[in-house]
């Protein structure tokens, strides 16, 4: 589902560069990444969504080579495929809950937003503990609520790839069990990717498999 061949890519300014040898995922995988700040995980994220394009390399999602793809067409693959938990949550202010649960369905023609994308959003909200906040903006909200709004657009469409940036990282242990449920329940239900970015080292042992990412090649080089 997820395919990483000799991918390369660094900053303009040249004082970090990244290098993946090979990295897959499998339908139905549940990876974990861990390693230090400032290594690249949420960069390699954004190379994964098309937000960011590398120097070389292939990146293959669910048999299309998305490094090969023009921006449209990244961004048209990333709005029905992909759901990605961002970790500020990059909710819009001016939207309520439910309407940013359902912003997916704005910007891309992949789904319509019928009445079972409205049910499915109520469930998803239900799921997190957010069924009496569906109204409220997001400045109405506590981080962690904000958090779970986030979690649910990512999972509204039913992507085959999910992707994760400390997605239980602002939740209180309790929360953070049954969003860990929530996203396992999808992935198995979906036959969907999963690669989550954690430092939560009490979480690995749920996941399939957990990669350090300081054991990839990746080089720092002199500012």
């Amino acid at each position: 589902m997820i395919d990483l061949t000799d991918v390369s890519f660094a900053y303009p300014d040249g004082a970090f560069r990244l290098f993946i040898p090979a990295l897959q995922v499998e339908a139905g995988e549940k990876v974990a990444i861990v390693g230090p700040s400032g290594t690249g995980k949420t960069t390699l994220l954004n190379l994964i969504a098309g937000i960011t394009v590398p120097e070389s390399g292939r990146i293959s999602l669910d048999g299309e080579i998305m490094s090969d793809l023009k921006d449209v067409d990244r961004r048209a693959l990333r709005a029905g495929r992909i759901g990605f938990v961002f970790q500020d949550f990059a909710l819009l202010d001016y939207l309520t809950a439910r309407e940013n649960i359902l912003y997916p369905y704005r910007i891309t023609s992949a789904g319509t937003l019928d009445a079972a994308a409205r049910d499915r959003a109520a469930t998803l909200a239900a799921s997190c503990g957010l069924a009496d906040k569906l109204d409220r903006r997001p400045g109405a909200l506590s981080q962690g609520e904000q958090q779970r709004v986030a979690l649910c657009r990512a999972l509204v469409m039913q992507p085959k790839i999910i992707l994760a940036d400390e997605a239980t990282g602002n939740l209180d242990p309790d929360n953070k069990s049954a969003i860990l449920d929530l996203l396992f329940e999808r992935t198995v239900a979906q036959d969907a990717s999963l690669l989550a970015v954690t430092h939560d080292h009490d979480l690995l042992s749920r996941f399939d498999r957990v990669i350090d990412f300081a054991a990839f090649r990746l080089k720092r080089l002199a500012s």
